[in-house]
Protein backbone atom coordinates (compact mmCIF):
# COMPACT_ATOMS: atom_id res chain seq x y z
CA UNK A 1 0.00 0.00 0.00
CA UNK A 2 1.21 3.50 -0.81
CA UNK A 3 0.76 6.15 1.89
CA UNK A 4 -2.72 6.08 3.42
CA UNK A 5 -4.98 8.76 1.88
CA UNK A 6 -6.10 11.54 4.19
CA UNK A 7 -9.26 10.38 5.97
CA UNK A 8 -12.75 11.82 5.71
CA UNK A 9 -14.48 10.83 8.96
CA UNK A 10 -18.26 10.46 8.72
CA UNK A 11 -18.86 10.05 12.45
CA UNK A 12 -17.34 12.35 15.03
CA UNK A 13 -19.02 14.42 17.74
CA UNK A 14 -19.12 17.99 18.94
CA UNK A 15 -19.59 18.99 22.56
CA UNK A 16 -21.72 22.08 22.18
CA UNK A 17 -20.06 25.22 23.62
CA UNK A 18 -21.74 26.90 26.58
CA UNK A 19 -22.65 29.99 24.56
CA UNK A 20 -24.47 28.23 21.72
CA UNK A 21 -28.12 28.96 22.49
CA UNK A 22 -27.56 32.20 24.40
CA UNK A 23 -25.85 33.51 21.25
CA UNK A 24 -27.79 31.92 18.42
CA UNK A 25 -31.38 31.85 19.71
CA UNK A 26 -33.55 34.88 18.90
CA UNK A 27 -33.61 37.19 21.96
CA UNK A 28 -37.23 36.39 22.85
CA UNK A 29 -36.33 32.71 23.45
CA UNK A 30 -32.98 33.02 25.20
CA UNK A 31 -34.23 33.12 28.77
CA UNK A 32 -36.08 29.79 28.25
CA UNK A 33 -33.51 28.15 25.99
CA UNK A 34 -30.80 25.67 27.01
CA UNK A 35 -28.35 27.10 29.52
CA UNK A 36 -25.06 25.79 30.80
CA UNK A 37 -24.31 25.85 34.55
CA UNK A 38 -21.40 24.50 36.58
CA UNK A 39 -22.69 22.25 39.36
CA UNK A 40 -21.25 19.84 41.94
CA UNK A 41 -22.05 16.15 41.40
CA UNK A 42 -21.98 13.45 44.07
CA UNK A 43 -22.89 10.54 41.79
CA UNK A 44 -24.09 9.66 38.29
CA UNK A 45 -25.77 6.27 37.79
CA UNK A 46 -27.02 4.87 34.50
CA UNK A 47 -30.63 3.72 34.47
CA UNK A 48 -30.31 1.70 31.29
CA UNK A 49 -30.29 2.97 27.74
CA UNK A 50 -29.11 6.58 27.73
CA UNK A 51 -30.75 7.81 30.96
CA UNK A 52 -29.03 8.68 34.22
CA UNK A 53 -29.80 9.41 37.86
CA UNK A 54 -27.87 12.40 39.20
CA UNK A 55 -27.11 13.14 42.85
CA UNK A 56 -26.17 16.79 43.33
CA UNK A 57 -23.60 18.01 45.87
CA UNK A 58 -22.22 21.54 45.93
CA UNK A 59 -18.98 20.17 47.36
CA UNK A 60 -18.67 17.35 44.85
CA UNK A 61 -16.63 17.22 41.62
CA UNK A 62 -17.78 19.92 39.23
CA UNK A 63 -19.50 19.41 35.89
CA UNK A 64 -20.75 21.80 33.25
CA UNK A 65 -24.39 20.81 32.84
CA UNK A 66 -27.16 21.70 30.41
CA UNK A 67 -30.62 22.62 31.69
CA UNK A 68 -33.61 22.86 29.34
CA UNK A 69 -37.22 22.69 30.58
CA UNK A 70 -37.21 19.44 32.66
CA UNK A 71 -34.13 18.03 30.94
CA UNK A 72 -30.76 17.91 32.69
CA UNK A 73 -27.63 16.77 30.88
CA UNK A 74 -24.27 16.39 32.62
CA UNK A 75 -21.09 16.53 30.56
CA UNK A 76 -19.18 13.33 31.32
CA UNK A 77 -15.57 12.35 30.82
CA UNK A 78 -16.29 9.28 28.67
CA UNK A 79 -18.07 11.56 26.16
CA UNK A 80 -15.17 14.05 26.04
CA UNK A 81 -12.54 11.36 26.48
CA UNK A 82 -9.67 12.33 24.18
CA UNK A 83 -6.50 13.20 26.06
CA UNK A 84 -7.25 10.95 29.03
CA UNK A 85 -5.71 7.55 29.73
CA UNK A 86 -7.97 4.66 28.78
CA UNK A 87 -8.74 3.70 32.39
CA UNK A 88 -9.59 7.32 33.21
CA UNK A 89 -12.32 7.50 30.55
CA UNK A 90 -15.05 7.13 33.16
CA UNK A 91 -18.66 8.24 33.55
CA UNK A 92 -17.51 11.02 35.84
CA UNK A 93 -18.45 14.72 35.62
CA UNK A 94 -16.29 17.06 33.59
CA UNK A 95 -16.07 20.79 32.90
CA UNK A 96 -15.11 22.56 29.70
CA UNK A 97 -11.86 23.54 31.38
CA UNK A 98 -10.93 19.86 31.72
CA UNK A 99 -11.88 18.89 28.17
CA UNK A 100 -9.50 19.00 25.27
CA UNK A 101 -10.48 22.25 23.44
CA UNK A 102 -11.04 20.33 20.21
CA UNK A 103 -14.20 18.91 21.77
CA UNK A 104 -16.01 22.26 21.48
CA UNK A 105 -13.80 24.79 19.65
CA UNK A 106 -13.60 24.53 15.84
CA UNK A 107 -10.07 25.83 15.33
CA UNK A 108 -8.75 23.43 17.97
CA UNK A 109 -10.76 20.60 16.39
CA UNK A 110 -9.13 21.16 13.00
CA UNK A 111 -5.72 21.12 14.70
CA UNK A 112 -6.55 17.78 16.33
CA UNK A 113 -7.76 16.44 12.98
CA UNK A 114 -4.45 17.43 11.42
CA UNK A 115 -2.61 15.49 14.14
CA UNK A 116 -4.84 12.50 13.38
CA UNK A 117 -4.46 12.29 9.56
CA UNK A 118 -8.07 13.47 9.08
CA UNK A 119 -8.89 15.99 6.39
CA UNK A 120 -12.62 16.43 6.98
CA UNK A 121 -15.11 15.51 9.68
CA UNK A 122 -18.89 15.20 10.08
CA UNK A 123 -19.98 15.77 13.71
CA UNK A 124 -23.11 14.54 15.52
CA UNK A 125 -24.68 16.48 18.41
CA UNK A 126 -24.13 15.72 22.10
CA UNK A 127 -26.56 17.61 24.36
CA UNK A 128 -29.46 17.51 21.83
CA UNK A 129 -28.66 13.77 21.47
CA UNK A 130 -27.85 12.01 18.24
CA UNK A 131 -30.90 13.09 16.21
CA UNK A 132 -31.88 16.21 18.13
CA UNK A 133 -34.61 14.38 20.04
CA UNK A 134 -34.10 16.59 23.10
CA UNK A 135 -35.96 19.35 21.25
CA UNK A 136 -38.62 17.00 19.91
CA UNK A 137 -39.37 16.21 23.58
CA UNK A 138 -39.77 19.93 24.40
CA UNK A 139 -43.11 20.92 25.89
CA UNK A 140 -43.04 24.21 23.97
CA UNK A 141 -42.81 23.23 20.30
CA UNK A 142 -42.17 26.80 19.15
CA UNK A 143 -39.21 26.96 21.52
CA UNK A 144 -38.05 23.52 20.38
CA UNK A 145 -38.11 24.60 16.75
CA UNK A 146 -36.23 27.80 17.58
CA UNK A 147 -33.56 25.75 19.40
CA UNK A 148 -33.20 23.47 16.38
CA UNK A 149 -32.77 26.38 13.99
CA UNK A 150 -30.29 28.03 16.35
CA UNK A 151 -28.25 24.81 16.50
CA UNK A 152 -28.20 24.56 12.72
CA UNK A 153 -27.21 28.20 12.30
CA UNK A 154 -24.37 27.67 14.78
CA UNK A 155 -23.36 24.44 13.03
CA UNK A 156 -23.20 26.08 9.59
CA UNK A 157 -21.79 29.49 10.42
CA UNK A 158 -19.66 29.03 13.53
CA UNK A 159 -18.63 25.36 13.78
CA UNK A 160 -18.07 24.82 10.06
CA UNK A 161 -18.02 28.30 8.62
CA UNK A 162 -14.33 29.19 8.81
CA UNK A 163 -12.90 25.67 8.59
CA UNK A 164 -12.14 25.78 4.87
CA UNK A 165 -14.20 22.67 4.24
CA UNK A 166 -12.55 20.66 7.03
CA UNK A 167 -15.72 20.55 9.17
CA UNK A 168 -18.80 19.28 7.34
CA UNK A 169 -22.23 20.48 8.51
CA UNK A 170 -24.81 18.01 9.88
CA UNK A 171 -28.20 19.46 10.77
CA UNK A 172 -31.06 18.38 13.03
CA UNK A 173 -34.79 18.71 12.34
CA UNK A 174 -38.12 18.92 14.24
CA UNK A 175 -39.06 15.24 14.25
CA UNK A 176 -42.60 15.86 15.52
CA UNK A 177 -43.68 17.37 12.19
CA UNK A 178 -42.40 15.91 8.92
CA UNK A 179 -43.46 19.01 7.01
CA UNK A 180 -41.42 21.26 9.28
CA UNK A 181 -38.56 18.76 9.07
CA UNK A 182 -38.70 18.98 5.28
CA UNK A 183 -38.66 22.78 5.47
CA UNK A 184 -35.54 22.69 7.66
CA UNK A 185 -33.81 20.24 5.31
CA UNK A 186 -34.46 22.59 2.41
CA UNK A 187 -33.44 25.69 4.40
CA UNK A 188 -30.08 24.14 5.18
CA UNK A 189 -29.60 22.54 1.78
CA UNK A 190 -29.91 26.03 0.26
CA UNK A 191 -26.73 26.96 2.13
CA UNK A 192 -24.82 23.81 1.36
CA UNK A 193 -25.78 21.26 4.02
CA UNK A 194 -25.99 17.73 2.65
CA UNK A 195 -26.53 15.65 5.81
CA UNK A 196 -29.32 15.41 8.38
CA UNK A 197 -29.67 13.43 11.60
CA UNK A 198 -32.53 10.95 11.95
CA UNK A 199 -33.50 8.26 14.44
CA UNK A 200 -32.55 4.66 13.64
CA UNK A 201 -35.92 3.57 15.12
CA UNK A 202 -38.26 6.58 15.50
CA UNK A 203 -41.02 4.43 16.98
CA UNK A 204 -38.96 4.16 20.18
CA UNK A 205 -39.10 7.94 20.50
CA UNK A 206 -42.90 7.82 20.41
CA UNK A 207 -42.92 8.91 16.77
CA UNK A 208 -44.65 7.28 13.78
CA UNK A 209 -42.86 4.29 12.29
CA UNK A 210 -41.11 4.58 8.96
CA UNK A 211 -43.90 2.46 7.44
CA UNK A 212 -46.44 5.23 7.96
CA UNK A 213 -47.04 7.98 5.35
CA UNK A 214 -46.26 10.59 8.01
CA UNK A 215 -42.60 10.79 6.94
CA UNK A 216 -43.16 11.16 3.20
CA UNK A 217 -42.49 14.96 3.08
CA UNK A 218 -39.18 14.37 4.85
CA UNK A 219 -38.09 11.57 2.48
CA UNK A 220 -39.03 13.76 -0.48
CA UNK A 221 -37.07 16.76 0.78
CA UNK A 222 -33.97 14.67 1.46
CA UNK A 223 -34.11 13.04 -1.95
CA UNK A 224 -34.72 16.32 -3.81
CA UNK A 225 -31.81 18.07 -2.07
CA UNK A 226 -29.42 15.07 -2.09
CA UNK A 227 -29.35 15.23 1.72
CA UNK A 228 -28.05 12.04 3.33
CA UNK A 229 -30.11 10.68 6.25
CA UNK A 230 -27.56 9.85 8.98
CA UNK A 231 -28.58 7.44 11.75
CA UNK A 232 -26.24 7.02 14.70
CA UNK A 233 -26.41 4.11 17.13
CA UNK A 234 -28.40 5.28 20.14
CA UNK A 235 -30.46 7.76 18.11
CA UNK A 236 -33.60 5.98 19.31
CA UNK A 237 -32.65 6.88 22.93
CA UNK A 238 -32.35 3.17 23.67
CA UNK A 239 -29.47 0.76 23.47
CA UNK A 240 -29.87 -3.03 23.19
CA UNK A 241 -29.26 -4.88 26.44
CA UNK A 242 -30.04 -8.26 27.96
CA UNK A 243 -31.32 -7.05 31.32
CA UNK A 244 -31.52 -3.86 33.40
CA UNK A 245 -28.67 -4.99 35.64
CA UNK A 246 -26.28 -6.01 32.85
CA UNK A 247 -23.04 -4.02 32.77
CA UNK A 248 -22.97 -1.14 30.30
CA UNK A 249 -20.28 -3.15 28.50
CA UNK A 250 -23.07 -5.47 27.28
CA UNK A 251 -24.81 -2.52 25.60
CA UNK A 252 -21.53 -1.39 24.08
CA UNK A 253 -20.92 -4.85 22.63
CA UNK A 254 -24.43 -5.07 21.17
CA UNK A 255 -24.54 -1.46 19.96
CA UNK A 256 -24.77 -2.44 16.28
CA UNK A 257 -28.08 -4.21 16.96
CA UNK A 258 -30.22 -1.11 16.48
CA UNK A 259 -28.53 -0.38 13.15
CA UNK A 260 -29.19 -3.96 12.07
CA UNK A 261 -32.85 -3.66 13.03
CA UNK A 262 -33.18 -0.28 11.32
CA UNK A 263 -31.60 -1.53 8.10
CA UNK A 264 -34.00 -4.49 8.00
CA UNK A 265 -36.89 -2.08 8.54
CA UNK A 266 -35.85 0.19 5.66
CA UNK A 267 -35.13 -2.69 3.27
CA UNK A 268 -38.69 -3.97 3.62
CA UNK A 269 -40.42 -0.57 3.92
CA UNK A 270 -40.74 0.31 0.24
CA UNK A 271 -39.18 3.74 0.91
CA UNK A 272 -36.09 2.97 -1.16
CA UNK A 273 -38.28 1.69 -3.99
CA UNK A 274 -40.30 4.92 -4.06
CA UNK A 275 -37.22 7.11 -3.61
CA UNK A 276 -34.47 5.52 -5.69
CA UNK A 277 -31.88 8.26 -5.11
CA UNK A 278 -32.44 8.68 -1.36
CA UNK A 279 -29.28 7.94 0.65
CA UNK A 280 -29.05 6.43 4.14
CA UNK A 281 -25.95 6.25 6.33
CA UNK A 282 -25.47 4.16 9.48
CA UNK A 283 -22.97 5.62 11.92
CA UNK A 284 -20.81 3.81 14.48
CA UNK A 285 -22.43 0.44 13.78
CA UNK A 286 -19.36 -1.16 12.13
CA UNK A 287 -19.87 -3.30 9.00
CA UNK A 288 -19.04 -6.93 9.79
CA UNK A 289 -22.69 -7.84 10.40
CA UNK A 290 -23.91 -6.53 7.06
CA UNK A 291 -23.22 -9.55 4.77
CA UNK A 292 -25.36 -11.94 6.79
CA UNK A 293 -28.25 -9.49 7.25
CA UNK A 294 -28.29 -8.88 3.50
CA UNK A 295 -28.16 -12.63 2.82
CA UNK A 296 -30.99 -13.27 5.27
CA UNK A 297 -33.14 -10.42 3.91
CA UNK A 298 -32.75 -11.78 0.38
CA UNK A 299 -33.63 -15.30 1.56
CA UNK A 300 -36.75 -13.98 3.32
CA UNK A 301 -37.74 -12.04 0.19
CA UNK A 302 -37.26 -15.07 -2.04
CA UNK A 303 -38.92 -17.70 0.18
CA UNK A 304 -41.35 -15.81 2.41
CA UNK A 305 -42.39 -12.64 0.60
CA UNK A 306 -46.01 -13.75 0.10
CA UNK A 307 -46.94 -14.45 3.72
CA UNK A 308 -44.28 -11.95 4.88
CA UNK A 309 -46.34 -9.08 3.48
CA UNK A 310 -43.82 -7.67 0.99
CA UNK A 311 -44.62 -9.49 -2.25
CA UNK A 312 -46.16 -6.41 -3.85
CA UNK A 313 -44.03 -3.87 -1.97
CA UNK A 314 -40.45 -4.93 -2.74
CA UNK A 315 -39.99 -5.88 -6.42
CA UNK A 316 -36.29 -6.83 -6.21
CA UNK A 317 -34.08 -8.59 -3.64
CA UNK A 318 -33.62 -6.20 -0.68
CA UNK A 319 -29.84 -6.18 -1.07
CA UNK A 320 -30.41 -4.39 -4.39
CA UNK A 321 -31.48 -1.27 -2.53
CA UNK A 322 -28.68 -1.53 0.02
CA UNK A 323 -25.96 -1.60 -2.62
CA UNK A 324 -27.65 1.24 -4.47
CA UNK A 325 -28.48 3.63 -1.62
CA UNK A 326 -27.02 2.75 1.80
CA UNK A 327 -23.68 3.29 3.53
CA UNK A 328 -22.21 1.78 6.66
CA UNK A 329 -19.13 2.98 8.52
CA UNK A 330 -16.37 1.40 10.58
CA UNK A 331 -13.19 2.09 12.48
CA UNK A 332 -12.44 -1.13 14.40
CA UNK A 333 -13.72 -4.01 12.29
CA UNK A 334 -11.18 -6.43 10.85
CA UNK A 335 -13.90 -8.94 10.02
CA UNK A 336 -15.83 -6.33 8.07
CA UNK A 337 -12.75 -5.42 6.04
CA UNK A 338 -12.10 -9.10 5.29
CA UNK A 339 -15.65 -9.32 3.90
CA UNK A 340 -15.55 -5.99 2.07
CA UNK A 341 -16.60 -7.58 -1.23
CA UNK A 342 -19.89 -8.58 0.42
CA UNK A 343 -20.21 -5.39 2.47
CA UNK A 344 -19.68 -3.48 -0.77
CA UNK A 345 -16.53 -1.58 -1.68
CA UNK A 346 -18.76 1.39 -2.54
CA UNK A 347 -20.91 1.14 0.62
CA UNK A 348 -18.44 1.54 3.49
CA UNK A 349 -17.00 4.71 4.98
CA UNK A 350 -14.56 5.42 7.82
CA UNK A 351 -14.83 7.28 11.12
CA UNK A 352 -12.70 8.26 14.12
CA UNK A 353 -15.46 8.85 16.75
CA UNK A 354 -13.60 11.84 18.23
CA UNK A 355 -13.89 12.63 21.19
CA UNK A 356 -15.60 9.47 22.56
CA UNK A 357 -13.95 6.54 24.33
CA UNK A 358 -14.11 4.50 21.12
CA UNK A 359 -12.06 7.14 19.30
CA UNK A 360 -8.83 6.13 17.62
CA UNK A 361 -7.40 9.66 18.11
CA UNK A 362 -4.50 10.45 17.88
CA UNK A 363 -3.49 7.10 16.37
CA UNK A 364 -6.07 6.81 13.59
CA UNK A 365 -3.51 6.64 10.79
CA UNK A 366 -1.73 3.71 12.43
CA UNK A 367 -5.04 1.94 13.18
CA UNK A 368 -6.28 2.46 9.63
CA UNK A 369 -3.01 1.26 8.12
CA UNK A 370 -3.36 -1.95 10.11
CA UNK A 371 -6.93 -2.45 8.94
CA UNK A 372 -6.02 -1.72 5.32
CA UNK A 373 -3.04 -4.09 5.17
CA UNK A 374 -3.38 -6.19 2.02
CA UNK A 375 -6.31 -4.16 0.66
CA UNK A 376 -5.80 -2.85 -2.91
CA UNK A 377 -5.00 0.87 -3.10
CA UNK A 378 -8.13 1.75 -5.07
CA UNK A 379 -10.34 0.19 -2.39
CA UNK A 380 -8.31 1.82 0.39
CA UNK A 381 -8.99 5.19 -1.25
CA UNK A 382 -12.73 4.48 -1.37
CA UNK A 383 -12.92 3.36 2.24
CA UNK A 384 -10.78 6.14 3.69
CA UNK A 385 -12.31 9.05 1.77
CA UNK A 386 -13.73 8.38 -1.69
CA UNK A 387 -17.06 6.89 -0.59
CA UNK A 388 -17.57 9.67 1.98
CA UNK A 389 -16.83 12.32 -0.64
CA UNK A 390 -19.38 10.75 -2.98
CA UNK A 391 -21.98 10.22 -0.24
CA UNK A 392 -21.81 13.81 1.01
CA UNK A 393 -21.23 15.52 -2.33
CA UNK A 394 -17.90 16.99 -1.24
CA UNK A 395 -15.34 18.56 -3.53
CA UNK A 396 -12.24 17.89 -1.46
CA UNK A 397 -10.25 16.23 -4.21
CA UNK A 398 -11.06 19.10 -6.54
CA UNK A 399 -9.26 21.25 -3.94
CA UNK A 400 -12.00 23.86 -3.85
CA UNK A 401 -12.39 22.70 -0.23
CA UNK A 402 -16.12 22.23 -0.65
CA UNK A 403 -17.67 24.11 2.26
CA UNK A 404 -16.90 27.69 3.13
CA UNK A 405 -18.61 30.76 4.49
CA UNK A 406 -19.38 33.70 2.26
CA UNK A 407 -18.10 36.63 4.29
CA UNK A 408 -20.37 39.15 2.63
CA UNK A 409 -23.60 37.32 3.54
CA UNK A 410 -22.75 35.10 6.50
CA UNK A 411 -24.28 32.19 4.63
CA UNK A 412 -22.45 28.94 3.98
CA UNK A 413 -22.35 27.16 0.63
CA UNK A 414 -20.98 24.11 -1.09
CA UNK A 415 -19.00 25.18 -4.11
Amino acid sequence: MTELPKIVSVDDHVVEPAHLWTTWLPPRYRERGPRSERRGIANIATQGGLRYDIEWDDDGPKADCWFFEDLVYVNKRHVAAVGFDRDDMTMSPITYDEMRPGCYEPKARVEDMEMNWVEASLCFPTFPRFCGQAFTEAKDRDLGLACIKAYNDWMVEEWCGDSGGRLIPLCIVPLWDAGLAADEVRRNAARGVRAVCFSEIPYRLGLPTIHEPFWEPFWQACEETATVICMHIGSSSAMPATSPDAPVAVQATLSFNNAMASLSDFLFSGILVRHPTLKLAYSEGQIGWLPYVLERADDVWRDHRAWGGVRDLIPEPPSTYYYRQIYGCFFKDRHGVSAIDKVGVDNATFETDYPHTDSTWPDTKRVAEGLMEGVPDDIVYKLMRGNAIKMLGLDLDGRSQGFDRRKDTGVAHVK
